[in-house]
């Protein structure tokens, strides 16, 4: 199959940047003996927003001999042109195909890219089945948050990183390159059989689930002796021992999150009980401030970005976080860099937090009170309260804000129609706040609602799923109750969400289903103009799978679930216990607040929660990387300037966006002169 990209392809799509490759910072190790693609199933501006293919491609690429490189998604465009012209999909770096690298790894982010997998690994050349794989093919692993169910893609991949992938995809890849220098002993199970033994590392062929005369699971077979019964998942215990990336990759168009991405701390002890993240993630470990700052510091200077995002899944509770945020903004505020935070809590606190970040430049506030009314905000665990909503937003008013966009959930639960409405009537209230507080109206309310989806690892993994029904009936009343001036309301659709939920707690009865769907031409089902349900319904049908079953039913409470062999250090007891506190409306509070609550992690995973509230951190201490006085605050601007000196526009369409890119390249070695390794 042909491996090159045309230009009378790339002038024929939407964004032909997402294909040419060559970006400032990328890397190409063309001598490597080990080379693997970390492929992300969706588009380049997506795939590139995300963190942990960031710090997994800075990670390898250190490696002695070993490289990563990356490969996204080509939309439905470039897809028609390349199956037309028999393309193969390659990696940007050095255009291989996929066929020809030792390993393909997907991150599994979403239950709704699955079908992109499957396409990915066929346009470039792998065989789609993992029983029908040769041994010359890549090995095909997977990682991220769903991986914690990889139960629906068992039919399709090696093997699954479950946990933090720092430590233990180096391992995987040095122990991929031992086996190829010793000849590729036992073929491609041989090297299996030596993976499993990789602390985190669960191989699917070396299980074998039986099923109940009613569908449910009655055991995962153990079918190798050497397998383990459980797999806990792999834990990076101190963040600020690993290297975080600094120079990198810089595309040459925007991408969804085009900015630093600067982690603060991984994992969340709020204990929301419908946030999977809050408890796979678990303990919480951050990163000292001295560290992320100097981090910054590099990373501005070698990529030339106006913002740095400060992301954690609860950023504002970072224990340093008033004192680094000064330190921060008056470190970056001369060069005009401005510093944000993705989200704020609902508190007085947050309000103080935004006057501070937005001095740089100002935009409107996010909330997330994920429940209308009380009663369900206790259910969840959320642990705010109506006062504290309004607190928050009379805060923001009082200093000049007149936008808010809140979050909320729908299908919780024990919800009735009196909570939905409360979604409402909270708007409406916002909206009086404001006129109460400037004297006139104005405010802008922006209510999104997303439908709720049950997932493992969770209190609410045994609940029902709302049926596409009620899901629907339930937008509706919002619809009637939000025509109001002013309010605008964003709802997800239903039926992606229903599919969500059946792979999100489906077995690897589902396999058949997706392989039919892919077959059937489904790809790209998170973008809402993509996605086919008659497809997925025929495609279930065919199977022989009943999607009620895995969505619309009550689940025993001793009922063994298809992931349990795959542990993030959560007990099951805790989760019930969980379930039945939320049943009784009963909050638990944040163990960073007070008593530990028991959820076994700690002690599980032998890792402790790491923070650095009683750090004696000193702001007035100059970083430890003070940038050069004659390197450019901005590489990003200045490479674009020289494309455009060349007479060529970054933002225009097919060929002169080709030509852009080029110009790009060739003006990246003078104009980043001088930029920090």
């Amino acid at each position: 199959m042909k491996k090159e990209l045309t230009i009378d392809m790339l002038a024929a799509v939407k964004r032909p940047d997402r294909y040419t490759g060559g970006e400032f910072g990328s890397i190409v190790k063309k001598d490597a003996e080990v080379r693997m693609a970390l492929a992300f199933p969706d588009v380049y501006e997506v795939g590139m927003s995300y963190l942990g293919f960031k710090i997994l491609y800075h990670l390898v690429n250190k490696m002695d001999g070993i490289a990563a490189e990356r490969v996204y998604a080509p939309w439905v465009d470039m897809e028609k042109l390349m199956r037309e012209r028999g393309v193969v999909l390659t990696t940007l770096e050095t255009k291989q195909a996929l066929s020809e690298l030792d390993a393909v790894g997907f991150t599994l982010q979403y239950e709704l890219s699955y079908t992109n997998i499957l396409n990915m690994l066929d346009l470039g050349g792998v065989t789609v089945r993992k029983a029908e794989r040769r041994d010359d093919e890549p090995l095909v692993l997977v990682g991220g948050p769903c991986v914690f169910n990889p139960e629906p893609l068992a039919d399709f991949i090696d093997l699954a990183l479950i946990g933090d992938g720092e430590e233990a995809l180096p391992e995987v890849l040095e122990a991929l390159r031992q086996w190829k220098e010793e000849g590729r002993p036992g073929g491609r199970k041989g090297f299996l059989h030596r993976a499993q033994q990789i602390p985190g590392i669960y191989v699917p062929e070396f299980y074998e689930p039986e099923y109940n005369g009613d569908g449910t699971l009655a055991r995962m077979k153990v079918t190798d002796p050497a397998a383990p019964v459980c797999v806990e998942k792999r834990v990076v215990a101190d963040l600020n021992k690993v290297d975080f990336p600094t120079a990198p990759v810089v595309p040459f168009g925007e991408i969804v999150h085009d900015r630093i991405m600067l982690e603060m701390f991984r994992g969340c002890s709020r204990g929301c009980r419908f946030c999977h993240a809050g408890m796979v993630y678990r303990p919480v470990r951050e990163r000292r401030p001295e560290v992320l700052r100097e981090v910054a510091h590099r990373q501005v200077d070698n990529t030339g970005y106006d913002e740095i995002s400060l992301v954690s899944l609860s950023t504002a509770d970072y224990s340093c976080l008033p004192c680094f945020l000064d330190t921060m903004i008056a470190d970056f505020r001369s060069r005009d860099v401005s510093v944000s935070l993705p989200s704020l809590r609902i508190d007085a606190f947050s309000v103080d937090i935004a006057k501070k970040v937005q001095v740089v430049r100002k935009s409107g506030l996010t909330f997330a009170p994920e429940a209308g009314s009380q009663r369900m905000r206790d259910i969840i665990n959320k642990g705010v309260t109506e006062e504290d909503l309004m607190n928050a937003v009379s805060g923001a008013f009082e200093n000049g804000w007149s936008k808010v966009k809140l979050y909320f959930m729908i299908g919780l639960p024990g919800e009735t129609d009196e909570d939905v409405l409360a979604i409402a009537r909270l708007a409406r209230k916002v909206q009086w706040k404001y006129k109460e507080i400037t004297g006139h109206g104005g405010c802008q309310v922006t209510v999104s609602t997303a439908s709720f989806v049950p997932k493992p690892y969770t209190a609410f993994q045994w609940v029902p799923q709302d049926t596409l029904d009620e899901i629907r009936r339930k937008q509706r009343l919002l619809i009637e109750a939000l025509r109001v001036k002013n309010i605008t309301f964003q709802y997800h659709d239903s039926q992606t969400s229903i599919m969500e939920g059946v792979f999100a707690r489906g077995d690897r009865r589902l396999g058949k289903a997706l392989y039919l769907a892919w077959k059937a031409g489904e790809s790209f089902d998170g973008w809402g103009d993509q996605f086919r349900y008659d497809r997925w319904q025929q495609a279930l049908q065919e199977a022989g799978v009943d999607p009620d079953f895995y969505n619309h039913r009550l689940r025993g409470e001793t009922e063994r679930f298809p992931w349990e062999h795959l542990q993030p250090g959560v007990s099951r007891a805790f989760l019930a216990r969980e379930y039945a506190r939320a049943k009784e409306q009963m909050l638990t509070k944040d163990c960073r607040q007070g008593k530990c609550n028991g959820c076994g992690v700690c002690q599980k995973l032998g890792v402790p929660v790491v923070d650095y509230s009683g750090h004696a951190y000193d702001a007035s201490a100059e970083p430890k990387f003070v940038p050069a006085a004659e390197r450019t605050a901005s590489v990003r601007k200045a490479l674009r300037a020289a494309a455009a000196a060349a007479g060529y526009d970054l933002l225009a369409p097919a060929v002169a966006q080709v030509a852009a890119a080029t110009a790009y390249k060739a003006a990246g070695t003078s104009a980043a002169e001088g930029v920090a390794e």
